[in-house]
């Protein structure tokens, strides 16, 4: 049966401003990425390391942000200590994970000599104008190595959500009109701190610190937990976990990444804190056994290397709502489609000259 003439129209409109309201999301793509430990002090520290990766958020410079260009592929935002004073960090994803500038010039194994060289490189191009490779007084030597090829050092999960051009301009305003000194401190102003002070931009009053599991100490499995429970609450995110490997040859396999009780738990650390308070540590082994066990990875997470970085970026597939407009909107063009096919054929005059559909 035909539609009555003018009336396919109303109806596109009306499916249309339906799409609109079911939360579409723009389809840009942020990622909570949680690394692994490595090196000594990642077994001293099992924590690892928290950044936020954004698809449409570059570095303008790597201390002030703007919207990203076609073709970009986003940066990624951290917290270091010891990089002349800066509180934070932008890097674009390629060179943060592999210390180059196009992903044509990744590296498929490496070793010492080659990783050293590039991130040399790196910084005589990026870094030194802002000196970034000066300390500015931190204890920590050479920080600025931390900023980039990040996968020579450690495998790192991509824990990967919806974003809308609004939050991420937000953001932008945000970082740029704060004064960007740091104030670190590892237990009340770390990485995850930053990263649980970023989610909050986007997921308002939802990312805490918490006395369990890790007494009152903001880390990289904590937030990233919270970041799953919340994304099982709200499914419209659209929460996709990605894995991107180690690079091979530079380090031996990074450690599993821990919260502070299963660090207490797992580690030689449980011995001498037995001896010392044994109540003390039945508590913090309550704690692990209730809640520091929950898994975050899943079994065979998708696996994002070098020449699959625009992965992270896809759209993730579209809420069951979404589809259902999309599917009304579809039929609504299909059906206008074949009406105004049928009136020409029958030589009805629609008013209209020279129209097409436009759809490709």
């Amino acid at each position: 049966m035909l539609l009555k003439r003018g009336t396919a129209w109303p109806a596109l409109l009306f499916l249309l401003s339906v799409w609109a309201l079911t939360g579409v999301r723009g389809h840009a793509q942020a990622a909570l990425l949680m690394e692994e430990p490595y090196g000594f002090y990642g077994a001293i520290n099992p924590t690892g390391h928290n950044a936020v990766y954004f698809e449409h958020i570059c570095a303008a410079t790597p201390i002030r942000l703007r919207l990203c260009r076609p073709g970009e592929l986003g940066a990624v935002i951290s917290r270091y200590e010891g990089v002349n004073g800066y509180d934070w960090i932008a890097i674009p994803l390629v060179p943060y994970l592999y210390s180059v500038e196009e992903q044509g010039e990744i590296p498929t194994h490496v070793d010492r000599e080659m990783v050293e060289r590039l991130r040399n490189r790196y910084r005589e191009t990026h870094f030194e104008e802002l000196h970034l490779d000066r300390s500015g007084g931190s204890y920590v030597p050479e920080a600025w190595k931390q900023l980039i090829g990040a996968a020579y050092e450690r495998r790192i999960y991509a824990f990967r959500f919806d974003t809308t051009r609004a939050q991420d301009e937000a953001l932008i305003a945000k970082l740029n009109a704060t004064p960007n000194r740091s104030h670190f401190a590892m237990l009340f102003r770390n990485c995850a701190d930053f990263s649980r002070v970023i989610l909050n931009n986007y997921f308002p009053h939802r990312f805490h610190r918490s006395i369990f599991p890790d007494a009152g100490v903001t880390t990289p499995k904590q937030v990233t937990y919270k970041l799953v429970r919340y994304a099982r609450k709200h499914p419209e995110i659209q929460l996709t976990v990605f894995e991107i490997p180690q690079v091979p040859g530079y380090r031996a396999p990074s450690r599993k990444t821990k919260d502070i009780a299963e660090s207490f738990s797992t580690t030689a650390y449980a011995v001498p804190l037995t001896l010392l308070n044994p109540y003390l540590f039945g508590g913090i082994f309550v704690d692990y056994i209730i809640r520091g066990r929950y898994h975050l990875i899943p079994k065979h997470p998708e696996v994002v290397d070098s020449t699959d970085l625009e992965a992270l970026t896809l759209p993730a597939e579209r809420a069951p709502a979404e589809q259902a407009a999309a599917a009304g909107v579809d039929a609504v063009m299909a059906v206008s489609s074949a009406t105004a096919s049928q009136q020409t054929a029958m030589g009805t005059d629609t008013g209209q000259k020279g129209h097409t559909s436009g759809d490709e």
